[in-house]
């Protein structure tokens, strides 16, 4: 009866799962996605806990506090600049634990002398994936928090050196596979793809850390798969199996919203000179305004769009903005805030932020459908995008981003960009729309030029 119970429990938290997954993929849903997810791991956690193989509750009650006592924190008062590391260090998390339940299985199976082909083939996919997503989950952690350098770490046959290492664990999982008792090659596949973990994302750049944060949360999913199977545990199946897929159709999205393959994010080392030709410098000087005409543009103008981009994030600077597109309406115009696929760090960063701040549904809109707006707006308002808004990627094919999806910013009559100096941006690529003449360029802070603008547009 109890394991029948613990079957249906798992069923209706894969359910909830999957209704989550659904909910997340639009703006006013994702709350709602967020709470049927709790509400399913809370149940599977509850389902797992009435297993009749549990002999002792007392550690599982202390990782059960140190969970909860962690996890807080990691989810009220990281704010959302800080999302995209939060989450690496999260799959650094879970692929450790994953890796921890290959190590303790395969340890409890040498003890007892009873460890088959397919318990081993299970355990050691899972500890193979994991021990890679944790040191790479790791040092993409470091390289968003800024603790290791952002450009591309690169050195001569790196990718060589990479296949080689990875070809050598694969080595180690086969013969474990022949030999299933080999615990030096179970430890020597753990200590080769925790090295490949380390050497795949050092020479990525920051720029595409995003992706590279997707992925591993895919390679996590399918370490739980693994542990899945290794312990016979249906919910790990179904969860990691949703994990590692959505995981893997997230980067592939990604990757097409910036025109790059898989293989050109992995191995590209985008910002290194690995890239490819060098682009030329933006020709032209950048224009300055000060916040008493850009604000006279704002007040006057029957249209309005709106660019965030990471600089808003950054700056904290999303309350700002609403304030000022409220400012700018109560005056008759009308405003929209355009949303890049890849705006911020990650995908969702920026509805996410500026739904925080009040700004409602229905004003932010996706590259596809406000691209052709662009040119009926009098004031295109860029707060801290760079890339892209980049008109490079359409107009000058030595660009590392030539073929990436833009915003139509330069379409606009008339742009103002916020930006904290005249340095290149994330990626360190020129941008041209900086130097365009219809181009008027606002210096300082994001969130004091978003102030400013706002009291002189009350004024105006």
């Amino acid at each position: 009866m109890t394991e029948t119970l613990i079957q249906v429990s798992y069923l209706a938290a894969a359910f909830l799962f999957i209704v989550a997954l659904r909910a997340l993929g639009r703006p006013d849903t994702a709350r709602q996605g967020m709470q049927f997810a709790a509400i399913g791991m809370v149940i599977a956690i509850a389902a797992t806990l009435l297993h009749a193989d549990i002999i002792s509750y007392k550690w599982i009650v202390v990782g059960l506090v140190v969970g909860a006592v962690a996890g807080y924190p990691l989810g009220m008062w990281v704010p959302m600049t800080a999302m995209p590391q939060r989450i690496a260090l999260s799959h650094a998390f879970g692929a450790l634990a994953a890796t921890l339940v290959g190590i303790g299985e395969f340890g409890h199976g040498i003890e007892a002398g009873e460890i088959g082909r397919g318990h081993v083939t299970a355990l050691g996919f899972e500890v193979l994936l994991g021990g890679l997503t944790v040191t790479g989950s790791l040092m993409a952690f470091g390289k968003l928090q800024g603790l290791l350098p952002g450009r591309p770490i690169t050195f001569r046959f790196q990718n060589v050196s990479n296949l080689i290492l990875l070809c050598a664990a694969a080595g180690c999982f086969v013969y474990l596979i022949a030999f299933t008792n080999s615990v030096p090659a179970f430890v020597a596949m753990i200590a080769i793809s925790s090295l490949v973990g380390i050497l795949f994302v050092l020479p990525i750049g920051g720029a595409d850390m995003p992706v590279v944060v997707s992925l591993l949360n895919s390679y996590a999913g399918l370490a739980a798969v693994a542990t899945g199977f290794a312990i016979d545990n249906n919910i790990l199946i179904v969860v990691g199996s949703l994990d590692g897929a959505s995981g893997l159709i997230l980067s592939i999205a990604m990757s097409k919203a910036m025109n790059r393959s898989f293989s050109n994010v992995l191995f590209g080392a985008f910002g290194s000179p690995a890239s490819g030709g060098q682009q030329d410098s933006a020709d032209g000087e950048m224009s300055p305004i000060d916040p008493e005409d850009a604000a006279m543009r704002l007040a006057f103008a029957d249209r309005v769009i709106v660019v965030p981009g990471y600089g808003l994030a950054v700056a904290q600077a999303q309350h700002q903005a609403r304030e000022l597109a409220d400012l700018v309406e109560k005056r008759g115009g009308d405003v929209r805030f355009a949303i890049h696929p890849v705006a911020g760090r990650m995908p969702g960063h920026m509805n996410v932020l500026l739904a925080e701040a009040g700004v409602s549904y229905d004003k932010l809109v996706d590259m596809e459908d406000i691209n052709d707006r662009f040119g009926e707006a009098d004031v295109a308002l860029v707060v801290g995008a760079n890339d892209v808004v980049n008109p490079a990627a359409r107009t000058n094919p030595a660009s590392p981003i030539f073929g990436m999806p833009i915003l139509n910013v330069s379409d606009a009559k008339s742009v103002i960009v916020l930006k904290r100096g005249q340095g290149a941006g994330f990626s360190g690529i020129e941008n041209d729309l900086f130097v365009d003449p219809k181009t008027s360029m606002l210096f300082g802070d994001a969130k004091l030029s978003l102030v400013n603008l706002g009291n002189e547009v009350k004024s105006a």
